[in-house]
Order: C-alpha cells, then sequence, then structure tokens
C-alpha cells in the first residue's frame, strides 16, 4: 500500500510540473445541460460499526441496561460484600424480548450497590441535567434509590434520590439531576436501600438535552453533524449488519421496533470480527431501531433508504442461506416494512408506527435487498423479492448489490445480471487507495444512459491499514473529491452516493477511516466530511457541461472539475480539485445567454501537506474557507491554490 501512496504523491508531482504557465482554458456551456441531479445525489450511510448506535449516536450512557448480554454482568460491578443470594439474575421466558432481570434480596435491610462503567465511560457536562430510570417491581419492599454519577478521580459530581412505591406489576421510575464537573469517563452507582425483595430491570442514564430534545433520544451533536450536511438520503441499517455472521444474527427490523424495554437485543456481528480490534462488549439494543431510523431521516430531510437481508448471511463468514422454498418469511418482511413506512393507521403494521407516535406516512420510495451480496444463489434470491415488490408496489425502487468490488468477474457476473432483470438502483462500493479515485474519475462517462441507476453506496480512499483516526487524511479526501467531479458530471446516471462508514468512537473502534469521529463528549468531521458536506449543500439541480479542449476535466494536469446550475437559487456552481503541490492558474470561458453578476463566493478547501487531517485537539485543521470574488462579463481568470478543492458560486440574473 505504501507504494502506492507513493505513486500518488509521484503522479501529482509530475501533473504540477507539467502545468503550463499560462491559464488553462475551461469552457462553461451554461446553456445546455446536459441532464438532471437527483434530489436525493448526495446522502449518508448509517450503520451501527465503530460505537456508532450503542455508545455513540443512541445517548444512552449505561452499557448493559438490561443484563442482556451474553456475560450477564458485562458493565456492571457490586459495591458491597452481601451474602450469597442477595443478587440474583432471572430468566422468564414469558417476557418478550428482554428476559433477564435482576432481584435485590434486601433481607437484612442493607445498603446494595452497584455500578456501571458505561461506553468507555460516561460522557457529562457541567450544569446539563441527566435523567436515571429503571424499571422495578416491589411488592412487598418500600425502598429508595440513591443515584450518584462520579468523575474520573471517583469524586460525586451528582447526586439525586429516587422513592419507589409499592408494586406488585412492572413499573417504571424516573428522576432528573444535574452534574456539577464535566467529563468524559464518569460512572453511575446505583445505590438500592430498604428491607425487602426488588426487581430492578432497563437501569438507564439519558441527557436531557438530545436532538430535538426527545426523551431518551439521540445524542444531539452527532445528529447536528448530519443535519448540517443537508443530506439527500440516509441509508440504514448498514452493512454487513444487515446479512450478520449468520442468519441467526442477521437484522430483523420487525425485533427492532414497539416498546423498548421489548426489544430483542444481539451481539453486533462487529464484536469479534477484526482479531486486531476485538470488542466483546459491543452489542446492539436496538433503542435506535427502523421506527428511529425513519424518524431521524425525517428530521434531517433525508429520504430513508432501508436494506433488508435477501435470505443471505455475510458471505465472508458462514454464507449461509435461506432454501429459496422457505424464503417467504423474508420477502413478507420487506413487504410489511412498507406498510410499517407508508401504510394507514388501519394496517397491521401502520397502526404500530402510529401508536409509536407518527400516524403519517414516512413516504418511503426505495428498498434495499440485500448488502455486498453476489453470486448466482443472490440473484436467484433477488428475483423472488423483485417479483413480489413488483407486483405489490411497483412505486417502491428496488436497490440491488453488485458485490463487494467496483471490478472484476464478480462484478461483470452481477452487472449483466442485474441489468436484465431491469433492476431499477445497483449499488456500487468501492473502497480503495487514493490513486484508484484519481484514476476513476472518468468511470460513469460511458454507462448507459437508458439502463439502470447507480447508487456508490459505501465508498472512502483508505491511505493505509489498520488506520485509526488520525488515518482520515487530507490526501484521501481530495482524491474523494476528484472522483465526486465524475459522479456529479454523471449526475444523469449516479442516482445517488454516500461515504461509508460513516461515525467511529476514537476509544471503540474497529474498521476505519470514518467520515465522523466522536468521543464521549465531543464531535468532529474528517477532511473528508468538509468535502462531502461542500458537495451535498452545493448539489444543483442540472449538470453543466465544463470541458477543456472539448473533453471532461477528468485528471490530465491532475486537475478535476464539474459544474451544476441550482434553478432555485440561480446559482453556477463549478468544484475545481488541484491535485498539484504548486498553484495552478484556471480560466473560464462561460457560455451563456443569460447575464452574471460581477461578484460571487469562492470557498477553499486547501492543505499543502496531504498527510494533514483533523483531531479531538485539532478538528479543523482542514475546514472550509470563504473568499469573495468579482469579475467582468463572463470570463473569470483564478489561481487554485496546491491540493485544494475549490468550489465557486456565481450568481445568474
Amino acid at each position: 500500500m505504501k507504494k502506492v501512496v507513493s505513486m500518488t504523491l509521484l503522479l501529482a508531482t509530475l501533473g504540477s510540473w507539467a502545468v503550463a504557465q499560462s491559464p488553462i482554458e475551461l469552457n462553461i456551456q451554461l446553456d445546455q445541460a446536459s441532464g438532471k441531479i437527483s434530489p436525493h445525489m448526495w446522502g449518508v450511510f448509517f450503520e451501527d460499526i465503530n460505537l456508532g448506535a450503542d455508545g455513540g449516536i443512541y445517548a444512552e450512557l449505561v452499557k448493559n441496561r438490561s443484563f442482556e448480554f451474553d456475560q450477564p454482568w458485562m458493565g456492571w460491578k457490586k459495591l458491597d460484600n452481601a451474602g450469597e443470594g442477595t443478587y440474583l439474575l432471572l430468566n422468564d421466558s414469558q417476557r418478550k424480548g428482554n428476559k433477564r432481570y435482576l432481584r435485590l434480596n434486601n433481607v437484612s435491610n442493607l445498603k446494595l450497590g452497584l455500578q456501571n462503567e458505561g461506553f468507555r465511560g460516561m460522557g457529562v457536562k457541567d450544569g446539563e441535567e441527566y435523567e436515571f430510570s429503571l424499571q422495578y417491581r416491589s411488592p412487598n419492599a418500600d425502598m429508595k434509590i440513591n443515584v450518584e454519577v462520579l468523575n474520573e478521580q471517583d469524586k460525586v459530581i451528582g447526586s439525586t434520590v429516587l422513592p419507589l412505591a409499592l408494586s406488585a406489576n412492572w413499573s417504571e421510575g424516573a428522576i432528573k439531576f444535574p452534574v456539577t464537573s464535566t467529563t468524559a469517563k464518569a460512572k453511575l452507582n446505583v445505590w438500592f436501600s430498604g428491607a425487602g425483595v426488588l426487581d430492578v430491570d432497563m437501569l438507564s442514564l439519558f441527557p436531557k438535552d438530545t436532538w430535538k430534545g426527545r426523551s431518551k433520544g439521540l445524542r444531539k451533536d452527532m445528529v447536528q453533524m448530519l443535519a448540517d450536511m443537508k443530506p439527500g438520503f440516509i441509508r440504514f441499517p448498514g452493512g454487513c449488519i444487515v446479512e450478520g455472521r449468520d442468519l441467526a444474527n442477521r437484522f430483523q427490523w420487525k425485533k427492532t421496533v414497539g416498546p423498548i424495554n421489548e426489544r430483542e437485543l444481539i451481539i453486533n456481528r462487529w464484536n469479534t470480527e477484526f482479531k486486531h480490534r476485538l470488542t466483546p462488549d459491543y452489542f446492539q439494543t436496538f433503542g435506535l431501531g427502523f421506527y428511529e431510523y425513519f424518524l431521524l431521516a425525517e428530521d434531517i430531510g433525508a429520504a430513508p433508504v432501508p436494506i433488508l437481508n435477501c435470505g443471505m448471511a455475510c458471505q465472508f463468514n458462514t454464507g449461509e442461506l435461506v432454501p429459496l422454498e422457505q424464503l417467504d418469511e423474508y420477502v413478507q418482511d420487506a413487504l410489511d416494512l412498507i406498510e410499517f413506512a407508508n401504510g394507514s393507521a388501519d394496517t397491521k403494521w401502520g397502526k404500530l408506527r402510529a401508536e409509536m407516535g407518527h400516524p403519517e406516512s414516512f413516504n418511503l420510495k426505495m428498498i434495499g435487498v440485500g448488502n455486498e451480496n453476489w453470486g448466482p444463489q443472490y440473484i436467484e434470491r433477488l428475483a423472488v423479492f423483485k417479483k413480489a415488490l413488483n407486483e405489490k408496489h411497483p412505486e417502491i425502487a428496488i436497490i440491488a448489490s453488485s458485490g463487494t468490488d467496483p471490478e472484476g468477474d464478480r462484478f461483470d457476473f452481477l452487472n449483466d445480471k442485474l441489468r436484465a432483470m431491469n433492476i431499477n438502483i445497483i449499488d456500487e462500493h468501492y473502497y480503495r487507495p487514493p490513486s484508484w479515485f484519481l484514476s476513476s474519475a472518468s468511470r460513469y462517462d460511458h454507462y448507459d444512459r437508458k439502463g439502470a441507476k447507480i447508487f456508490a453506496g459505501e465508498y472512502a480512499s483508505h491511505t493505509t491499514r489498520p488506520n485509526g483516526p488520525g488515518k482520515s487524511t487530507w490526501e484521501a479526501a481530495l482524491s474523494e473529491a476528484a472522483f465526486m467531479t465524475g459522479l456529479e458530471r454523471n449526475g444523469d446516471v449516479v442516482e445517488m452516493a454516500s461515504y461509508a462508514p460513516l461515525f467511529g468512537h476514537v476509544d471503540g473502534w474497529q474498521w476505519s477511516p470514518d467520515l465522523i469521529w466522536v468521543d464521549n463528549l465531543q464531535v468532529y468531521g474528517t477532511p473528508s466530511y468538509q468535502v462531502q458536506k461542500l458537495y451535498s449543500t452545493n448539489r444543483g439541480s442540472e449538470i453543466i457541461p465544463i470541458t477543456r479542449a472539448g473533453q471532461p476535466v477528468a485528471g490530465k494536469d491532475s486537475l478535476y472539475a464539474s459544474a451544476v446550475y441550482d434553478q432555485k437559487l440561480g446559482q453556477l456552481i463549478v468544484k475545481l480539485i488541484n491535485y498539484n503541490s504548486k498553484p495552478v492558474e484556471v480560466s473560464f470561458d462561460i457560455a451563456s445567454r443569460k447575464k452574471l453578476a460581477n461578484a460571487g463566493e469562492k470557498i477553499i478547501l486547501a492543505g499543502k501537506d496531504l498527510n494533514v487531517s483533523n483531531s479531538i485537539e485539532e478538528p479543523l485543521n482542514i475546514q472550509p474557507k470563504l473568499e469573495p470574488i468579482t469579475f467582468k462579463g463572463k470570463k473569470l481568470t483564478d489561481s487554485l491554490a496546491p491540493y485544494s478543492f475549490t468550489l465557486i458560486k456565481l450568481q445568474v440574473r
């Protein structure tokens, strides 16, 4: 891989040497749009990897709150030396989803205590309020709970007392209290006092200040990073967790909706996937389930794009298959999901959505069948799904997998078969070095304009592996920006695109690079995030040809460009990448009958060091800088900074 990176730098250096001293002439045909840009062109891909959901965007601070992990006491420790039989874990098969609970036999009226370590600690902030809650049953006890939040020095920085009423049936107790200090590594102590028997479950701690103020909701700063991108869609729930290591561990959406305490936890498939990053405490509680995913999409103005299991487990793991004659359950899950999203409140699944708080439709228009699946066995199962979906829901577009790679026999086989099936959208994935992204900017220039649309569903430029937070570099981001000019230039073929993965926790990652990094208190966007955001917030509505000597600007002299017109805003938006170590002079000749304002703005992302990255400590090493520009007539000359992504916006009168 180091050889590939070195060659990338060499090509850039040679490109800078080859650039002529006089301005490079670019021609923009503003009145000759070559196609439409999809309104959901640039989106985001979410998967529960790298503590993306539990320990991340799902704001729960307690790990293993319901004692359902494979090791029921994981995350917890006892704070006393109570006798045998004082703490009992019961497994009640009559309880839906969440079968285990803890029984406290406090016959001697002792002060019993538990401590929870959180997800690599608990992030709490000075002056903020937090809500402690639990489910309990106490038919013959009058007990109270003392709740304490401790900092890294084990000093109490927040506490409260929750009295519990007698209750023969399961009840919920909750109380809010502030903390007086900020720490990323807090712990929670829960003390129980009073004689008798007490059953407890779902011990929980949430910040009050969540996204949109929803009780027990999502982490506000992480969602805001997504909302700021104004994504056209959000793909969920993955990713390889859709498939599971085996079919028993696949993602089943029906188990992620309804009451939170009835959702059935499963192990996260990234728990043991990477030997160098073992994460034995990584589970999916599904507090972030399909209802919450749909709600998140609606909140940030994104089209929901759910991906469902097609009857195949991950082919890199077990490759388990459901026999074709037993595929009906999986197909029905897809049909029922459409009813859950769009059905009226008098349907079974539409009624559940309404009961959960959303009587209106979620306006689902696309559904993915399978994730990174391949081979004839995938095509066979996809055909069954397609027949049922087309018959009952012809209004729903089907997204199908082209496998794990952007070329080769596996890709060619799937590409031919999917096009022969008249699949609506083909999902292509590419995790490659920067040199691949630079050389592939013309990938879609000659794709069939009348065939299937393309979803660049997962992509990221990888400089080294394994990576980590510091390897989400400007080199990777700039190569992605160059490649994205080709996606935008071919927006009549490329319907959607999303970087992957989305989130990485600096103390709990399994895979990198990632678009956004967090710890328990802070969040920052990588250089790739800054690139994605500039594209997504400046998507335009029409593709405008921009050429150099009649050819696309796609790598000659390490220069890349695309242009769009935004009808609503009346703006011409030009995106230019200079992958050279020296400035490059360019001259725009804009052919148009329209009048242009004599002033505009220029947004620049640049870094002379390709190895620079953002971090928790320095989150804005690479950040956009805004500059005004002025010009006369329809000719504009500008200097592109070394190793830069420049976006120019011109107002059209």
